[in-house]
């Protein structure tokens, strides 16, 4: 069984939810996902609860900015720090 990055799990999920029309391959992990009208703060609420199921992150007591969530890197990148986040707090 081959193993995704976050990156590639990301863009999948993405793609799957909100550009049922668009091959995986033509989501670039930095395109501006809110300018380019992929998500709205509806499409964000969906997005943050599947990555605290995903990834088990408890995100009650993390930061939530909308630019955690602007592009595929920096979402996988809010991933990192909230794991961060809770090994520091003794949660992992």
């Amino acid at each position: 069984m081959i193993q995704m990055d976050n990156t590639e799990i990301i863009t999948r999920y993405l793609v799957e939810e909100f550009l049922p029309d668009v091959d995986v391959t033509e989501l670039p992990p930095d395109y501006d996902l809110f300018a380019g009208g992929v998500v709205d703060s509806l499409a964000l609420l969906k997005i943050i609860d599947w990555l605290g199921e995903r990834f088990h992150l408890n995100l009650e007591d993390i930061e939530i900015a909308p630019d955690n969530f602007r592009t595929v890197h920096a979402i996988d990148s809010f991933i990192g720090a909230a794991g961060a986040h809770l090994v520091g707090k003794g949660m992992s």
